[in-house]
């Protein structure tokens, strides 16, 4: 990967920018504002959900932007409290009235269980999958899968469903990178995308993380995002101002050497949000 225009190739062939723009608390009351910003900064692939609450705003700054849709990437996510058949074509209709468009790029759902309680979760998935199955076949989504689904989770629709996930969302970054998860979607084709890939302040301040920052002449964040470029893992990086918005893009100008990845991988467990598809 040579700049944030480059792509990654899905199993059934659509491409997929290898970093985006995460819109989770991106703006607080000035979303517009903040995702314009990203937009103007060089980013087309933003990361949302129905839970987020950002799609009206992104779909305001698209239209804003004058830029055509086939520009940009979208994703968005069905929420724990709106899985099954029914209410996840219906959230997928009001994600597409708020982003103005009439399709989205990328479909995912949001967690694996509506509650770490709820015993018939597989069914719940296979059901809110073949929502996901559908928008697929009518053309209505370019790419569906899934975020903060576990290799058992993913079992569960690679033996059942008839399309099988084609991306897994989860958190990952330096302290916190859930090798079993990516090792699995590894072998199934699955590409794993990166959510909080910059992590907590602890991962900033990591001793390791701040030498390796030193060495190669870039921010902490920055590497932490070309060690999820390096793991092929593509990250949604956070930011509201525009210098620290083209920070993160400029994460292609140096390549982090096979030891320091190895070090990064082994490195304590620090920086977990504490969220657990299987536990409250």
């Amino acid at each position: 990967m040579k700049n944030i225009k480059d792509t990654f190739l899905l199993y059934n062939k659509v491409e997929i920018p290898c970093m985006g723009f995460g819109t989770y608390k991106a703006a607080d009351g000035r979303s517009a504002e903040i995702l314009s910003r990203a937009i103007e900064a060089g980013y087309r692939s933003f990361d949302m959900a129905s839970f987020y609450q950002t799609e009206a705003f992104m779909g305001e700054a698209y239209s804003n932007s004058g830029l055509a849709r086939e520009e940009f990437f979208f994703i968005s996510k069905v929420w724990k409290t709106e899985m099954g058949y029914a209410k996840t074509r219906n959230v997928f209709e009001e994600s597409l009235r708020n982003l103005r468009t009439d399709y989205l790029d990328l479909f995912l759902i949001h967690w694996p269980l509506p509650s770490a309680d709820h015993k018939d979760w597989k069914n719940t998935d296979l059901d809110t999958w073949r929502a996901l199955e559908e928008l697929y076949e009518e053309g209505r989504v370019r790419a569906i899968g899934v975020s903060n689904f576990l290799p058992h989770h993913l079992d569960n629709l690679m033996q059942h469903a008839r399309i099988r996930p084609m991306v897994d969302q989860i958190e990952f970054h330096p302290g916190h990178t859930q090798e079993a998860t990516v090792a699995y979607c590894r072998e199934n084709q699955i590409k794993v995308q990166a959510w909080s890939p910059i992590g907590r302040g602890r991962v900033l301040e990591d001793e390791l993380i701040v030498e390796l920052a030193q060495k190669y002449g870039a921010s902490p964040a920055q590497i932490c995002l070309r060690f999820a470029l390096q793991s092929e893992v593509i990250p949604f990086p956070k930011a509201s101002s525009p210098e620290r918005m083209r920070e993160n893009m400029d994460v292609f100008g140096f390549e982090l050497s096979q030891e320091d990845m190895y070090r990064i991988l082994t490195m304590p467990p620090t920086g977990w949000s504490g969220y657990h598809p299987d536990r409250e």
